[in-house]
This record gives structure tokens, sequence and C-alpha cells, in this order.
């Protein structure tokens, strides 16, 4: 049996769009109106966030508030790395994606000598970087800072020398770099990418399952190559992103796509990782109750954490 601990992270510093901050309080909601008593089940920690920046001016275009985001992962680092150091399972609720980053980094400080592999279920890949975003959102670039990249080869921008610096230190974090490497990432339901993206996808062959793989072959089968796929892996991380679910379902959120998973397929999916031993940490991020109605996404993504919470429970 895992004891969970809830950490909570309601940053939204690294969106485009406003409203992720509020999608934690979003999804407790749903819990009530579904008169469960998970949260108060479980241990949880608030982490600090630094969304008063939402109110002060851009100033790295190509990385927007970077500098309050080399702040949250810090923060964040640390408090997933203590709760894995004292025999936790870290389930992260977080607002925008952007820290998931900082998740990563601390479960390798926690860890620094295990493998650590990646599912990244989202619509999008999450490897920009300040030289190639398209936005300058932060939480395009994730998944680049564990992997100590900058994708130079597709250069756009030229960023000022401190947005590098603090780019750089991104990637440092915890003074491990790279935090994974680009064979041990796995995503799902990916259907929205630039070139800048696609070049580093097929570059290292990082293994894609799109949504009409999922429903060909079904979970079941999906499950098991990808974990076929992370056997070299001592520990994985499962980061859920609520756009990877399909865009008539999925409209609280900050960039739907359509095409995506079923409700089911995405509760399946999640329910069916957790059981597997290696998986350290989940993550569940971008719910945007300010663009729904009736509170739907949260209580999607509630079904899904509840569900797979119960499952992690038992093994």
């Amino acid at each position: 049996m895992r004891n969970i601990k809830i950490i909570e992270v309601g940053s939204e510093i690294g969106a485009g769009t406003r409203g992720a901050s509020l999608g934690i309080d979003a999804i407790k909601i749903a819990a009530l109106d579904f008169m469960s008593s998970f949260f108060v089940n479980f241990p949880s920690e608030v982490v600090e966030t630094e969304n008063r920046l939402l109110y002060e001016p851009v100033a790295s275009p190509y990385a927007k508030r970077i500098q309050g985001l080399c702040t949250m992962y810090e923060r964040v680092s640390k408090a997933v790395s203590e709760t894995l150091k004292s025999g936790l399972f870290p389930l992260v609720l977080a607002g925008d994606h952007s820290t998931s980053g900082a998740t990563i980094a601390g479960i390798k400080m926690a860890k620094p000598k295990n493998r650590l592999g990646v599912i990244w279920i989202d619509a999008h890949a999450d490897i920009h970087t300040p030289y190639t975003t398209p936005s300058g959102n932060m939480h395009g670039m994730p998944l680049t800072t564990a992997l100590g990249m900058d994708n130079l080869e597709n250069q756009v921008h030229n960023p000022d020398a401190k947005t590098i610096d603090l780019w750089n230190k991104l990637k440092h974090i915890g003074k491990i770099q790279p935090k994974i490497l680009p064979e041990d990432i796995v995503y799902i339901a990916l259907r929205d990418f630039e070139k800048e993206e696609e070049f580093l996808i097929k570059k290292y062959n990082i293994k894609v399952i799109p949504v009409q793989e999922v429903r060909r072959k079904g979970v079941e089968n999906v499950v098991r190559q990808t974990l076929l796929h992370l056997n070299s892996c001592d520990d994985i991380y499962v980061s859920f992103d609520v756009d990877s679910l399909d865009s008539s379902i999925s409209r609280g959120t900050g960039t739907p796509v359509s095409n995506g998973l079923r409700e089911r397929e995405a509760e399946d999916l999640m329910a069916s990782f957790v059981q597997n031993h290696k998986i350290c940490c989940v993550e569940l991020a971008e719910v945007n109750p300010t663009l729904d109605k009736e509170n739907l996404m949260a209580e999607i993504a509630f079904n899904i954490l509840q569900r797979s919470v119960n499952l992690l429970l038992l093994n």
C-alpha cells in the first residue's frame, strides 16, 4: 500500500491564458459535489506561488516570467524530493504545466542514481525552448528543461543574456543535467506540435502513441507497450494534462485540441499505469474553470484522480 501526499502547485505564470491557478480549487469543489472526502483523506502541502508576476510587465518575451519560474522550480523540486525521501507518494496537482519540469527535478534529487521514465499524456509536446518558442509561454518548455536541451538547430529567436542565464539555471536545477533521456519519454495523445518540436521527436526517435492507436489497439495494449518501452527505467513519472482529452469535453483548459482521448480512455490509461510498481509520482495539470461550463473539466479530472488513487492505495 502506498501512502500518498498531495502537493498543490497553483502556479499559472507559465500559461498564456489566465485561470489555471483556480484549477485545484475547482477539483476540490468537484469532490464536494460528489460527496467525496478525497481531500481530507491525505496530507497535503501547498506550494507558494509567484502569480503576482501576472500583474507585472513581461521582461523576457521568449521565456515569459522565467525569473518567477526559477523560484517555482526551487520550491516544487524541494517539495517533491522531500515527499519521496519521507517515503510518501507525491500526487501533484498543478495549475499550468510549466512546473512539471520541477517535479521531474524533485524526483531526480530524491533518487539521483535511478533512471527516470516519463509518460506524458498531453495534446502538446512541451519541448520548446526560448530559442524556438512561438509564444514565449513556459508551459511549452518543461520537458526540455529536464532533457537539458536548447534545440539550437532550429533557433528562431535570440534571447537576451539574462534569459539565457535563467534558462540554464532551470536546466541545472538540482545540479543534475540531463535529468531524463529522450528514449525514456513516451507521449500519449500527442497531436498538436510545431516543426521545431517535431525535429527533436524525430531526431531522438521519441516514442509517440497517437489517440488513433489507443483506440485501435486498446488501452491494455498501449499500457503494456509503454511500460515495455520504459523497461530500462527504475522509476516512472506520469504527467496528465487535461488537454489530452478531446476538445468536446476539455473546454475547461487553456489549449483544447480536437481528436483527443475520450474520458473513459483517459481514466483507463491512468488507472492501468498507477498499478505498476515503478510509478513513483503522478501529476495532473491545466484545469481552468474560467473557461468551463458547470465545472465539467474539474469533475472529469476528479473522476480520473479518484479512480487512480483508489488503485494506488491497493498497490
